[in-house]
């Protein structure tokens, strides 16, 4: 494991690499520095050559340049275009509204925006603000930012790391590095150099900056400070990541971009065809024109678009998902590939028993996580018998028991762990077994206590009981006990060690993806008060093996079964090694033999393989922050709509990467939330998929939306288009077409967006990424709705003038039929997969039920109130009249249900 500098590439001009692979000295001497630290003048120096430890802080845009950002956009465009032809008219109140959705949009997105500065913010805050330094051989106490390369620093329990440190001396040293690496176990550190290929989560000999000191002490050496620390380069990355448009606000500047164009086109066409083929006077080709634009221009649908997304964080919010940005609500709903964190999202994060194993069988653990509740099932070996079995279980249980620190308790109707986790899972154990863990510890006191130490693997306790004398416990890696042991447990005896035997169980609960600890015994002399590593060489009895690990959730499990029912991919990333990973992927329903990609691995592809590698692979094990914004990316040059999920700062660039990033609300960094467009308060993989059928549904109600108002708009514009080219009385004026927009757009259409979720919502596969708003069958219901309004219009137009009555009695009736069609259309397009004919679908919700009730009044208003009748030019109608417009609502339904059945069971088009 020998390594010079020269294979790793030092210079005086910058930081070390590879430094983990050094023998401390080397790193001392290639610093240039000594145990009793920099002096006082070398550190000034070095601090004006390298620089101050802290990271670079976030150059923000001026406010006025963010903000006058948010107007330029083809949707901002549209919206203003209607408000400039409805002031062109002379509504002055549609307009302000219009402009009012405009400075709206524009003030949520000011507000929101700055979430990338607000991440490396919250990385920046992990930097500890003072560190305890050797300068000129005395202990000082020093400002972080002041630490430059090799100052010699000290840690103890509880300090943040300050900056990248070379561990000179480390006593029974754990660092909790899970912001770095996603390990949720504290990492377990030595002095001793490993090999160079070791990944992050290897390297033991090196202590990060921001990560936290769990247990023990450490001197260290300084190695990196700043941006060339690891998680400075995190930050790096994160300042790298640009931001990407969601699918549905490229989808609506695109359609509101072509939409604008086409309108602008045909009115051009129009006003030049009226005014030189039907001559018309410029002035009253204008106002037709502007009667066109207006009908065109479905200026409520930006805001009901809005208002449905917000909707939809409401429900995600009652489905523990809190959307941090609007739009990420719809991109969810496109979400095509699934990124997990294991720890805490895929499993419980609380390491549980889940089998003994004893000289004399096998005893299998029910239960999950810290909850003591659940059963110790002997699964007997041969021939031994059971009194030789309980008496075995009950040494190994108590052992685990008696060597351990952890307590274990219950708040709030949850089990918590004070301590190692699996300390705390060998506490539930013996309550499972029937111990009461606190009479048990009083009943045998201990007398002293060797700690778990990352040179030995091993902690050690001497306790007493009256009735059993003194006794050694030992807990530890399962290699190292069985190298101190040479008998036994059988029964109350003991027999020689099988190594073999104990090495293949050890194997074998690996490969089920558990985490295993070996407990020993001794008889100690009469008397003693003391225990040490001499007492361990000789006599000492293996009682057996533990199992852990930390448990599936089940609730996830059903989650990945839905998510293949949706054709949604579930890709497993984790700090696992990879047999660990594999098993719970096994356990989680990823495939019976998932395949695995690690971390060195990936690091052998190039960029132009991996998109093919990574669609692939279902588990990345021992992954550093560079593979997964790789992985992500690799994902997104596919055409997949990615959601990852993460927790640590180490998540934080390819929370940003992703379309939807999906941060953790309890165990998470506020790195990794601030990076993030969704957050999770319960931190369970459940709840993405809960969010992902939300998006579903959100989007479902946009296109409902759309088809119900693009038609409907649709068949105003043909009948102003008509009459100009066929040289008639327009059916509607333009102030009337206004009033049909406003009072069912606010209404009607809104209803829309509370709309639930049809029942196949979760048993269709994502839509394509670049799909449009617009659809072949959308197009087709658009084109079909808009020239079934036509006829309706025009026929009771003409049928109104044969019979004599004036023309405003005429254009009453119109927009009475509109309103009518658009009432009976919006029960049709409640559902655009299934016939609206069953009894939901007659009922409706209590939101279109109340917009109905809401139009009803307003046409009511509209025709039989005399101040209507000289605003808008209307007319009463006789009773007659009202039924026959009635029955036109009813003649299109049937006519839209049958189309609808024919388009289903044709399959004409992909919807």
């Amino acid at each position: 494991m020998e390594s010079s500098t020269a294979d790793i590439g030092f210079s005086s001009d910058s930081p070390p690499e590879g430094v983990h692979a050094w023998h401390s000295d080397e790193v001392i001497a290639a610093l240039e520095t000594s145990l009793s630290g920099l002096t006082a003048d070398e550190a000034n120096k070095r601090l004006a050559s390298y620089g101050r430890n802290q990271l670079p802080a976030v150059v923000g845009r001026h406010p006025l340049s963010r903000f006058f950002a948010h107007f330029h956009n083809a949707l901002i465009y549209f919206l203003l275009a209607a408000a400039l032809a409805a002031s062109l008219l002379g509504h002055f109140v549609d307009a302000t509204v219009i402009v009012a959705v405009v400075l709206v949009n524009a003030v949520v997105g000011f507000v929101q925006e700055g979430k990338a500065e607000k991440a490396l913010d919250a990385i920046r805050s992990l930097i500890a603000p003072h560190a305890q330094l050797l300068r000129d051989g005395r202990r000082v106490k020093v400002p972080v930012e002041e630490i430059v390369l090799g100052d010699i620093v000290s840690l103890e329990a509880g300090d943040r790391v300050p900056a990248d440190l070379r561990l000179i001396r480390t006593s029974s040293l754990r660092i909790e590095e899970a912001i770095l690496t996603g390990e949720s176990m504290a990492a377990e550190k030595q002095a001793l150099p490993v090999p160079i290929e070791a990944t992050l989560g290897d390297r033991h000999s090196m202590a990060y900056s921001g990560t936290l000191v769990a247990t023990g002490q450490a001197t260290g050496v300084v190695v990196a400070t700043g941006s060339d620390t690891e998680i400075g380069r995190i930050s790096t990355l994160l300042r790298e990541v640009q931001p990407l448009t969601t699918p549905l606000l490229q989808q609506i500047n695109r359609f509101g971009t072509q939409f604008t164009w086409i309108t602008l086109g045909i009115a051009a066409l129009l006003f030049a065809f009226a005014v030189l083929v039907r001559g018309y006077i410029w002035t009253e080709a204008l106002v037709a024109v502007v009667a066109l634009a207006v009908g065109a221009i479905p200026e409520g649908l930006p805001a009901v678009i809005t208002i449905t997304l917000a909707i939809g964080v409401q429900r995600m919010a009652r489905r523990n998902a809190a959307i941090r940005q609007l739009p990420a609500v719809e991109t969810l709903g496109a979400t095509s590939v699934i990124c997990s964190d294991k720890t805490g999202t895929l499993t419980r994060n609380e390491m549980t028993v889940r089998r003994l194993e004893i000289p004399s069988g096998r005893v299998k653990v029910t239960g999950s996580g810290y909850v003591p509740e659940g059963r110790l099932e002997i699964e007997p070996a041969g021939n031994a018998p059971d009194d030789k079995q309980l008496m075995e279980s009950d040494s190994l249980i108590l052992t685990g028991l008696l060597c351990n620190d952890a307590q274990l308790h219950q708040a709030d109707g949850d089990w918590h762990v004070i301590g190692d986790p699996m300390e705390g899972a060998l506490v539930a154990l013996a309550i499972k077994a029937g111990l009461n863990p606190e009479r048990k510890r009083h009943e045998w006191p201990r007398l002293d206590e060797i700690p778990f130490d990352a040179q030995h693997r091993l902690m050690v306790t001497l306790n007493f009981n009256v009735s059993g004398g003194y006794q050694i416990f030992v807990k530890g890696a399962p290699d190292e006990l069985l190298l101190l042991c040479s008998t036994q447990a059988y029964g109350d005896a003991t027999v020689p060690l099988d190594r073999e035997a104990w090495t293949a169980r050890i194997t074998a609960a690996a490969a089920q993806g558990e985490r295993v600890l070996g407990f020993a015994v001794k008889s100690a002399q009469p008397d003693a008060n003391q225990v040490d590593f001499a007492d361990l060489k000789d006599g000492l009895v293996f009682v057996g093996l533990v199992g852990f690990i930390d448990p599936p959730r089940e609730e996830a499990m059903a989650a990945i079964e839905e998510c293949h029912s949706a054709g949604i991919e579930v890709k497993m990333i984790t700090g696992d090694h990879a047999e660990t990973a594999a098993a719970i992927a096994r356990q989680l329903g990823l495939g019976e033999n998932p395949s695995v990609l690690t971390g060195h691995e990936l690091d052998d592809i190039t960029d132009s393989d991996l998109p093919s590698m990574v669609a692939e692979t279902s588990v990345f094990a021992r992954t550093n922050p560079e593979h997964k914004l790789r992985i992500v990316r690799a994902l997104q040059s596919t055409g997949a709509i990615v959601a990852m999920t993460g927790d640590g700062v180490n998540d934080a660039p390819s929370l940003k990467q992703a379309n939807v990033g999906v941060g953790m609300g309890h165990k998470g960094t506020d790195a990794a939330k601030e990076a993030s467009q969704m957050v999770l308060l319960d931190d369970n993989f459940a709840s993405i998929v809960a969010a992902v059928h939300e998006g579903r549904v959100v989007y479902d109600n946009i296109r409902k939306v759309v088809a119900w108002t693009l038609p409907t708009n649709g068949g105003e514009v043909l009948a102003v288009i008509t009459a100009i080219l066929f040289n008639f009385a327009m059916p509607m004026s333009a102030v009337q077409i206004l009033w049909v927009n406003l009072v069912t757009a606010g209404t009607l259409g809104l209803a829309l967006a509370f709309e639930p979720a049809e029942p196949n919502v979760m048993h269709r596969r994502p839509r394509p990424a670049k799909q449009g708003l617009l659809t072949s069958f959308l197009i087709w219901r658009v084109l079909l709705v808009s020239f079934l309004f036509l006829a309706a219009a025009l026929g009771i137009f003409f049928y109104s003038l044969s019979r004599g009555d004036e023309l405003a009695l005429a254009r009453t009736l119109v927009v009475n039929v509109i309103v009518v069609l658009e009432v009976f259309y919006l029960f049709n397009v409640r559902y655009l997969n299934m016939s609206s004919f069953n009894l939901r679908g007659v009922l409706g919700t209590p939101a279109v039920l109340i917009a109905v009730t809401v139009v009803l009044i307003a046409q009511l208003a509209f025709t039989y109130l005399p101040v209507m009748h000289s605003l808008f030019d209307t007319r009463p109608l006789d009773f007659m009249d009202g039924l026959l417009v009635i029955s036109m609502g009813v003649a299109m339904m049937f006519v839209l249900e049958a189309e609808k059945y024919l388009v289903r069971r044709g399959g004409w088009f992909d919807h």
